[in-house]
């Protein structure tokens, strides 16, 4: 192996080698003669060659002997490594490399263990640093932590583990809470899930059947769980407003027949009844939930996409969870009948008192129900600002109180039980401001059969403006201008140029009207409105909600002749694709649902909503 090869430079001398003075017991660089024999000084070997020293007491007998004995080929090979770095700085030349001087070290320590040569100790004193090679930054010694610093380290993985353990905590509590609901099977009474971005109706049902301690003493034991308060909430899909329509359980209405589901899986149809009251809609003959959904739909036209049940219990329970209920009565109250006693003013109720408050109706007005709708009204408003306040939000006892007791409280459609769920919806009612949620009651007039009125009928006249209005999500509330911005983005697709009744290309579809509606239309539209291109397409895919015109770009003039026609809302035009008719044309589509009203009668939606008698979720007022 050349100089080069071996880690040396090229103006290093082969010669050159390291031997003992027995003197010292140190290495010492040794030059051979040239002429006379001349024996430099002692010297310490660098640093940076990975030489060293040695003490004699660590040295052999036999290895006292000078080095120079031995042959310059002999030394070289042991000390390779470490001769050429020492020539090298004795010489000004450059120092030797960190990988020559690893694997000269290695060569010299294989040597010492032969016992040819001993291995040269490094001259590196305690305590100081080695130089490092050009290029590198050399090692920083190792640092002790302080105290505090190893605290913070322990915090700070005890904090990730309480993260962690939360964490998996919460997950095993949501699936506790979720354990608490009860859920119904509705079958196709309501849709199956639940849409951040659309409006929604909610069918709140308070029922009167007595369970849970101390329940008996309430009304009839025997109740089945009759519909006794209902609450169509109606979300709209902006959240700028909510309305809380309340349905009277004496209204007198056709109940449908209801396809109900049954403990072993089958599905039993429960025939409807004409001319009883709302409340039997529900636990009469066996019917559930869905049928009261249904019965809603019948009587509204609105359709109901979820309900809600509770009993008795839930009020007790809920109004405890948040600390108490605010409510207000004009005049002194002592109802032996709902044990309600209160002084005239505010008061605080909750659990007991709480449940005679929404029960009582003896107390108020003419003593009838319709005049207990509006006292629980203002109960469920002020519940709202409570369970919305500061003082329940940043109450970590409160809002598990109330987690606990609303899950048990409530049952609920196969749509929405699940904790997930039922939070979304919780966050998108939270989304609506107190001031626009507002409370109304179903229209309604003494029932004209009965010589003494104890039930009601609808107000022909009153009621059908409220129902259009919900359908069409118009608020009974002032809302943001955003509003009415979308509202007037409706109205311009009906403003613009439009064509001859002869070029419109249409097929009718029906989508939850009644039965021959998709036909009247058709043969109103052909003999009356000279519309020769349309077809009865018979039944949409699914039931819609509302009647929809769906279109072309292309067919835009089209649609707005169709809809100045029939009268339709600009609502009701879904800007989208064409459809091929049969004769493979292309065509709109119209799809009647339940809100149409017949061929030629004017679908146009309102843009105010009625003057009614309402109250909103901020406003607080005292029974009287």
């Amino acid at each position: 192996m050349d100089a080069q090869g071996r880690g040396r430079a090229d103006n290093i001398d082969p010669a050159d080698q390291w031997v003992l003075n027995p003197n010292t017991g140190e290495y010492e660089l040794r030059l051979p003669p040239s002429g006379t024999q001349s024996v430099p000084g002692p010297r310490r070997p660098s640093t940076e060659n990975g030489g060293g020293r040695r003490r004699r007491n660590d040295m052999a007998p036999g290895e006292t002997r000078e080095m120079s004995q031995v042959g310059a080929e002999d030394g070289a090979r042991a000390e390779d490594g470490a001769r050429a770095g020492a020539a090298t700085r004795a010489r000004g030349g450059t120092r030797a490399s960190e990988k020559g001087r690893v694997a000269e070290r290695g060569r010299a320590g294989d040597k010492a263990r032969a016992g040819d040569v001993p291995p040269p100790r490094s001259s590196r004193r305690r305590g100081a640093e080695p130089e490092p090679a050009p290029g590198r930054r050399g090692r920083r010694p190792a640092k002790k932590k302080s105290k505090a610093k190893k605290v913070l380290a322990w915090t700070a993985g005890g904090t990730a583990f309480v993260l962690v353990a939360a964490g998996a905590a919460g997950y095993m509590y949501l699936k506790h809470l979720e354990g608490n609901i009860s859920s119904t099977d509705v079958g196709d009474a309501g849709s199956k899930g639940f849409s951040k971005d659309e409006a929604f109706n909610l069918l709140i049902i308070g029922t009167d059947r007595r369970t849970g301690k101390g329940n008996e003493g309430y009304g009839d034991k025997g109740s089945v769980g009759h519909a006794d308060t209902n609450i169509l909430l109606h979300v709209s899909k902006d959240r700028s407003n909510a309305t809380a329509l309340s349905i009277p359980r004496d209204l007198i209405v056709n109940v449908p027949d209801c396809p109900t589901k049954q403990p072993d899986g089958s599905t039993k149809v429960i025939p409807g009844t004409e001319n009883v009251r709302f409340n039997t809609s529900l636990g009469q003959d066996g019917r559930d939930p869905g049928c009261t959904m249904r019965t809603v739909e019948e009587v509204t036209g609105i359709h109901v996409d979820h309900f809600m049940m509770a009993d008795f219990n839930a009020v007790k329970t809920l109004s405890s969870a948040v600390g108490g209920v605010d409510v207000c009565v004009a005049h002194p109250v002592d109802d032996k009948d709902s044990h309600l006693k209160l002084p005239a003013g505010k008061s605080v109720v909750k659990g007991e008192q709480a449940l005679a408050f929404v029960r009582t109706r003896h107390s108020f007005g003419n003593h009838g129900d319709l005049d207990r709708i509006k006292v629980q009204q203002q109960f469920l408003g002020s519940l709202m600002r409570k369970m919305s306040s500061s003082d329940t939000l940043t109450n970590p006892s409160k809002l598990l109180d109330l987690a606990e007791a609303a899950t048990k409280a409530l049952t609920v459609d196969t749509g929405i039980d699940n904790i997930s769920t039922l939070k979304d919806m919780a966050l998108e009612l939270k989304k609506v401001p107190p001031k626009n949620v507002t409370f109304t009651t179903v229209p309604v007039v003494d029932n004209p059969a009965e010589k003494v009125p104890v039930t009601v009928v609808l107000n022909q006249t009153a009621a059908p403006p409220v129902f259009q209005a919900i359908q069409n999500d118009v608020s009974f509330t002032d809302v943001k201008r955003k509003q009415k911005a979308a509202k007037d983005a409706q109205n311009a697709r009906l403003k613009g140029s439009r064509s001859a009744p002869g070029d419109v290309r249409v097929r009718i579809l029906n989508g939850g009207a009644t039965t021959g509606s998709a036909q009247a239309v058709l043969t109103w539209l052909q003999n009356t409105e000279g519309v020769p291109k349309s077809e009865n397409a018979g039944d949409a895919p699914a039931p819609l909600t509302k009647t929809t015109l769906e279109y072309a770009p292309e067919q835009a003039d089209q649609a707005r002749e169709l809809a100045a026609l029939m009268g339709l809302p600009g609502s009701a035009l879904k800007p989208g694709k064409s459809v091929v008719n049969s004769q493979g044309l292309p065509a709109m589509t119209l799809t009647l649902s339940k809100d149409f009203k017949g061929a030629g009668v004017p679908l146009t939606a309102p843009q105010k909503a009625p003057k009614v008698d309402k109250s909103t979720a901020d406003e607080v007022k005292c029974a009287s």
